[in-house]
């Protein structure tokens, strides 16, 4: 090819890098409808917190799309805030008060209102809230009133072990929220709680006429009687019910009656699981029987309180399908429980009270293989109680049901040997929960500490999030959790340690804690002081009657600013004066992006 043709090939380049020259980027708005797009396949909190952090445009874009916000303390964050961030969230889990409130070491009146998460939502959030969890909340008559006007979209409450509130605000709810779909009141304190009290309301009658999407209704907590046919006329003109738990006010005879018009319930709460003594107490057996066996798509279970062993056969055409059985509510023997559990093959959670005994687990071993959930709560939970369940029950639910995921286990008597068993056998557990009735127990075979059964814990569960010791332990117990922890990210402890030095072995070790909650520990401020640079990853810390003093709080408080540091005394003892040498009873540190909280009552001191 001679100089004078022309090269079409160079031509070609050169055309073609003067049209990329000259395209415009993509624009920030392309951009962000593609990142829209994406985020709203990202569900998992952890992955879209990441995502917030990688610049502006996500973390603006992220927070527009969130749907779901779960705070842990509802005075971690300024609600007005949060919402604003995330004003397009359908959904909202909140907790208040800390976890020891479940076993009365939280003063009433501490705080953990909702009104001004309430007044938020319904200023940012009308056109988007379908959705509430609320759990250790004081609610009010007033918050659920401005909940059923305020948000017209939505549709799901669950309050679980709330209180401050009574039927005129569920009457006010359930009026005003025409796509109310599921209304659950779980362990909750109501206000009016007998049927004498003035200000009584018949809520379950409020729900309009023409509801008819109602999928699941809760009401186990409620202390009285409600209106039966209102009752029964709701449930029949709810198709998609699925969900029922009544409570101990519904005798067994008015139970069948809600059944027969609702065959399609999947979980079902139980009342007074009864019949009167009299000469038709046969033949309503069998009726129950057939009602039951009716129940074709029923795999949750639970109430039967103060259930008759003859009544006992009626629920064995539903056992085999069952994946939850909830006993917790139900004292019942091991010979009453053997035919129960025979025709459980499916159960994958099981609760009951320890009145089952060790055969009672036994069996529970023997039949369920499948399952991954046990909780094993006393009947009588004073120090002072014997106990029906020991290590001898635990060994066989480790032998027997190696799926085991979770387990809460109350007992008296325990031995290093059953922790290490449980440990091998299964060694998935993500949850470990021993409480030890009583202080300082020893093992019961060797008279010595617990801490190489709690060591083995943690060491061969890989994956162990939640653990709670209790029992005889030692310091060396401690220096086993920060070697072997790593994963822990929520510790309660309860009679343990002997010194600081194993809270310094925690706090150094288990890098990966949130929550730690320690009650009756000989931990003073050398141990408190410890934890200084390592408080500021963790949610929140809980010491109640450990050797603290107002000194050593004072100096955690100066040196973590951004830490809210609560010294809570004795209601009754008027305002605390936390003089430098002052023991301090009860401490509660936790992360706030909002400061001290304005409405702490008297008896509570903000350092």
């Amino acid at each position: 090819m001679s100089e004078e043709e022309p090269d079409d090939s160079d031509e070609r380049r050169r055309s073609t890098t003067t049209t990329s020259a000259s395209a415009p980027p993509f624009s920030d708005q392309v951009i962000e409808n593609v990142l829209e797009t994406v985020l709203q396949f990202i569900t998992s909190p952890r992955d879209r917190n990441a995502c917030s952090l990688v610049c502006r445009l996500w973390n603006r874009t992220e927070a527009l799309t969130r749907q779901h916000l779960s705070v842990g303390n509802l005075y971690s964050v300024n609600p007005t805030r949060a919402v604003t961030r995330f004003p397009n969230i359908q959904s909202l889990s909140l907790k208040g008060r800390p976890r020891f409130a479940d076993f009365g070491l939280v003063p009433p009146g501490w705080g953990a209102g909702f009104t001004a998460w309430a007044k938020a939502l319904v200023a940012v959030c009308a056109g988007s809230m379908k959705k509430l969890v609320l759990k250790r909340v004081t609610v009010s008559n007033s918050d659920l009133e401005l909940i059923g006007r305020g948000l017209p979209s939505f549709g799901d409450l669950t309050l679980i072990c709330c209180d401050g509130f009574g039927s005129p605000g569920l009457a006010a709810l359930v009026e005003n929220c025409k796509q109310l779909r599921v209304l659950d009141l779980i362990d909750c304190e109501i206000e009016d709680d007998n049927a004498d009290d003035p200000t009584l309301v018949d809520w379950i009658s409020k729900f309009p006429r023409t509801h008819n999407c109602l999928e699941s209704l809760s009401f186990e907590c409620i202390p009285y009687a409600i209106n039966l046919d209102a009752l029964e006329s709701l449930i029949a003109r709810s198709p998609n019910l699925c969900r029922l738990r009544v409570n101990s006010h519904i005798t067994i005879g008015q139970l069948c009656r809600l059944l027969l018009r609702a065959p399609q319930l999947t979980h079902l709460g139980t009342g007074m699981f009864c019949t009167p003594g009299n000469e038709n107490e046969e033949m309503e057996v069998k009726d129950v029987e057939a009602v039951f066996g009716s129940m074709k798509e029923l795999i949750y279970l639970s109430g039967l309180r103060d259930i008759k062993p003859e009544l006992l056969p009626t629920i064995y055409p539903v056992c085999g399908q069952l994946t939850t059985l909830n006993l917790s509510y139900t004292v019942i023997s091991p010979e009453q429980l053997k035919p129960v559990i025979r025709h459980c093959h499916n159960l994958q959670i099981f609760w009951a009270l320890d009145t089952i005994g060790d055969e009672g687990l036994k069996a529970v071993s023997t039949t369920c293989k499948d399952l991954r959930e046990l909780r094993v709560f006393p009947q009588d939970p004073s120090e002072e109680s014997e106990g029906f369940v020991s290590d001898l029950g635990l060994i066989y639910i480790s032998e027997g049901c190696r799926k085991l995921r979770s387990i809460l286990y109350f007992c008296q008597l325990m031995t290093n040997a059953a922790l290490i068993a449980m440990s091998v056998n299964c060694p998935d557990l993500t949850v470990f929960r021993l409480c030890i009735m009583g202080r300082h127990r020893p093992d019961r075979s060797t008279g010595g500490p617990m801490d190489e059964g709690f060591g083995e814990i943690v060491k061969n569960c890989k994956r162990l999030r939640r653990l709670a010791v209790s029992g005889l332990l030692t310091d060396q117990a401690f220096g086993l959790f920060g070697k072997y922890g790593k994963t822990i990210r929520t510790l309660s402890i309860a009679f343990g340690g002997n010194s600081d030095l194993a809270l310094k072995y925690l706090l150094e070790g288990c890098h990966n804690l949130q929550k730690l909650e320690i009650r009756d520990s000989p931990f003073g401020d050398a141990g408190l002081l410890a934890g200084i640079g390592h408080f500021y990853n963790m949610r929140f810390v809980w010491l109640n009657s450990c050797r603290l003093t107002a000194r050593g709080c004072r100096e955690v408080a100066r040196r973590l600013p951004n830490m809210v540091v609560e010294v809570i005394e004795d209601p009754f003892m008027g305002v605390p004066s936390l003089d430098d040498d002052d023991p301090v009873e009860k401490l509660y540190m936790y992360r706030s992006l909002a400061g001290p909280r304005d409405d702490a009552p008297q008896f509570v001191k903000i350092l």
